[in-house]
């Protein structure tokens, strides 16, 4: 049996999009995806690839990185931690102020549970 893995980060990335967009549940309904790059490229510091937002609050941003998606949560920093641990995503902090959480997204299998953590969020 072969075992086909999506890592590219930009694929990861527009599967995440895909699926905040298209979900009505827990909230999802209420999230768009904003200020979308479709030209975006990914690098190894990662390249902003577009804004997940709730009205005009941005709750997320999402970056693309070579070989994963990095999504910055603005918003509830906390549950998004421990939810992403939970899921088990690789999640840190990241040290700026206000501080952000940073989930990352390796595989195109994780993004159900990307999803996990907005609904934390939300």
């Amino acid at each position: 049996m072969v075992e086909d893995r999506t890592t590219d980060g930009k694929r990861i990335a527009q599967l995440l999009s895909s699926e905040v967009s298209s979900r009505e549940d827990s909230g999802f309904d209420a999230l768009e995806v904003a200020n979308a790059d479709a030209d975006v490229e990914p690098s190894a510091e990662g390249e902003l690839a577009y804004e997940i937002a709730r009205g005009e609050e941005i709750l997320a941003e999402v970056y693309v990185h070579d070989e994963r998606a990095r999504v910055e949560f603005r918003e509830r920093t906390d549950a998004a931690a421990e939810t992403a641990d939970e899921v088990g995503l690789r999640v840190r902090p990241k040290a700026v102020q206000p501080p952000r959480t940073l989930v990352f997204v390796e595989d195109g299998a994780e993004v159900k549970r990307a999803t996990d953590v907005f609904v934390a969020v939300l």
